[in-house]
């Protein structure tokens, strides 16, 4: 699916049978240097459910067209540019990392249109190390392969995938790779450079989930939980042995918590 929006193309991965605007609305907003490709279990799963899942490709990522937006508030105001695009009343909004923030910052300054919030291995502030950021600014192998390290946790490292055969940090190392030089420059500095992230969760007035991984070292789970704590309706969920990238370490776990949270 594809839409016009500020003279540049978004796709966005259409997970059902057509955009209805009577049906309530998912968007799932990825990561820094990732695309809609990190969804497809659980939009897949609403759409058979009757919702709009849309899996977005950020300005400049995946198939989306466009500059690169410099900052986490710039994407925010974007993402509520593009939900008035799609011309649906109201949507939910489940982000990961740098889509985490993304979410959160849409939700505190443009409410009306947020029905509802899922943050996943999300942080108040998620500062990145000078070294990472001066490696992934160059088109090297060392920025993804680090992410990635940090990023897994055990079964990510030691196989584990729901897919026999398939291989977790392999298609993360993929469009990492894609990714490294100024796209993934930019989105790693515009994550460090957020510092509003508890000022706008103290905003936030829509239902919200918080799905932390324990063992997360990008977004540790203690930061987690600081921040549903700051947030008025929000529910924290702890992952037992699963890193950074819950949606494919343990996606039937991340499922079933978006399901109960986001109801029938």
């Amino acid at each position: 699916m594809e839409v016009q929006l500020n003279g540049a193309e978004v796709f966005l991965a259409d997970y059902g049978k057509g955009f209805d605007p009577a049906k309530p609305t998912i968007l799932f907003v990825h990561g820094a240097g990732m695309d809609h490709s990190v969804w497809p279990l659980q939009a897949r799963h609403f759409a058979y459910r009757g919702w709009n899942a849309l899996g977005v490709d950020l300005p400049g990522h995946g198939r989306s067209a466009g500059e690169l937006l410099g900052s986490v508030p710039a994407m925010a105001d974007w993402l509520d540019e593009l939900t008035q695009a799609l011309c649906a009343p109201s949507v939910h909004v489940v982000g990961h990392s740098m889509g985490a923030l993304i979410g959160l910052d849409l939700a505190a300054r443009h409410r009306k249109r947020i029905a509802g919030l899922a943050l996943l291995g999300a942080a108040p502030r998620m500062p990145v190390h000078p070294a990472l950021l001066e490696a992934a600014a160059r088109p090297e192998p060392l920025a993804p392969e680090l992410i990635c390290d940090w990023g897994f946790g055990p079964a990510g490292h030691f196989g584990g995938h729901k897919a026999p055969g398939s291989w977790m940090l392999g298609h993360a190392l993929r469009l990492l790779r894609q990714s490294a030089g100024p796209r993934l420059h930019a989105d790693l500095a515009a994550s460090n450079d957020y510092q509003d992230g508890l000022q706008a969760a103290a905003r936030v007035r829509c239902p919200t989930l918080v799905i932390a991984g324990a063992a997360d070292r990008m977004t540790p789970a203690r930061q987690g939980a600081k921040l549903a704590e700051t947030i008025q309706q929000a529910r924290l969920v702890s992952l037992p042995a699963c890193g950074h990238m819950m949606m494919v370490e343990q996606p039937d776990t991340t499922l079933d918590d978006l399901v109960a949270f986001l109801g029938k």
